[in-house]
């Protein structure tokens, strides 16, 4: 098209015209129709348009051309396009959501509550976690092209303000976030059963709900915390180190592979601003807590009771008065005993610090995370990477 231009007006090699093209323009009909449509528009403009004549009007020395809530909604809608017209990332998060959650899933499917089937289910929800560098890896890349483009296209020419650019990035990931904790709850929850721990206490539906939203904060975490990182650094390659370092911390510490209980004594606070160890718990005390233990046979203790003495006479004492618990599977049978030291999934929790008491509290907890995230990522990108005004002293 553009060489076609050329030879039609003359422009190309070996082309030629006798035609003024110039002044051919400034004779049509067009050319009368546009300058009657900008005298209508110069008539016409709202009277805000109009540059002040006041010196103390602030609105007249404003440095962008729309105000910061129009900039920040067609900012927003922009980046949701830019996203939707991104399928290879929204493919790739999907795919990784529902194989990842299937996988974990079918590995422990219908776990029971027999003592290493609760491990298992704690490894789930541990298991469930690894997603997460993957996850970051995924979103830094995408946030890094954007940045570039604002700062090389739109912050120069004063298109928008960078706090709307911060905020419609960190805004969009949250409908996609929440499509995939629906794929996550129902290709995780589901094939591990934990909804039927809930079934005795008739708090299916409570605690389904929970066990969701816990999952969508978990993404949202992950998401604010992905901003936050790679906002004040330059390539994806350095912020994902940076986040998976922190990433390893946070899990380490978080109770899961080993107890506070065993921490030397400075590293006890890496277990307290670990959002992980208030997911953890609240996840687990969530999907295990209130059913009872059911010992395989291999868990079993096994011994004889004295001569005379039914096993359950002979261990009353012991299971009621010293709080120690457990169930005998033939209380009344005299000699050969058999007891299992748990019989309720609370006292499996108390061993690991875990409380199903607590489970809203660490909910609201996980909320001061995301909100922080999400406040530091337009911080750390203030600091670093927005040209600040010099500051000239007047002599």
């Amino acid at each position: 098209l553009a060489e076609w231009m050329l030879e039609v007006i003359g422009a190309a090699p070996g082309s030629h015209t006798d035609i003024d093209w110039h002044q051919t323009w400034r004779d049509s009909p067009e050319y009368q129709e546009v300058h009657r449509e900008l005298d209508h528009l110069k008539e016409n403009r709202p009277k805000e348009a109009e540059p002040s004549t006041t010196p103390d009007d602030k609105a007249s020395f404003r440095e962008f051309a729309a105000p910061f809530a129009l900039q920040q909604w067609e900012v927003t809608k922009r980046v949701f396009e830019q996203y939707w017209r991104t399928p290879s990332y929204i493919y790739s998060k999907a795919c990784l959501c529902i194989f990842a959650a299937l996988f974990i899933g079918f590995s422990f499917f219908h776990a029971g509550t027999s003592q290493q089937e609760l491990q298992n289910q704690m490894f789930a929800i541990f298991m469930l976690f690894t997603i997460f560098g993957q996850l970051v890896q995924q979103i830094m890349p995408h946030f890094v092209t954007q940045r570039a483009l604002y700062e090389a296209r739109e912050r120069p020419s004063k298109t928008y303000s960078w706090k709307a650019f911060m905020i419609s990035n960190i805004v969009v990931e949250l409908p996609w976030n929440t499509l995939m904790a629906v794929f996550i709850f129902f290709c995780w929850y589901y094939p591990i059963g934990l909804y039927r721990n809930a079934e005795p206490t008739n708090a299916v539906t409570e605690r389904g709900g929970l066990m969701f939203l816990l999952i969508w904060e978990f993404l949202l975490f992950t998401s604010t915390f992905t901003d936050m990182v790679v906002a004040a650094i330059e390539t994806a390659e350095t912020a994902g180190n940076i986040a998976n370092l922190m990433f390893s911390l946070t899990l380490v510490f978080c109770g899961v592979l080993a107890s506070p209980s065993v921490f030397p004594h400075f590293w006890i606070f890496m277990y307290r601003v670990s959002p992980f160890t208030y997911l953890v718990d609240a996840m687990l005390s969530a999907g295990v807590a209130n059913t009872n233990v059911v010992c395989a046979l291999n868990e079993l203790r096994h011994f004889d009771s004295p001569p005379g003495q039914t096993c359950g006479a002979y261990m009353q004492t012991y299971i009621q008065t010293y709080g120690h618990g457990g169930y005998l599977t033939s209380p009344d049978t005299i000699g050969n005993c058999s007891y299992c030291s748990f019989d309720s999934t609370n006292q499996y929790l108390t061993l690991i610090n875990s409380s199903y008491s607590t489970r809203w509290r660490n909910f609201g907890i996980l909320w001061v995370f995301i909100v922080f995230n999400a406040f530091m990522a337009v911080f750390l990108y203030w600091l670093v990477r927005v040209p600040k005004k010099s500051k000239v002293t007047k002599k």
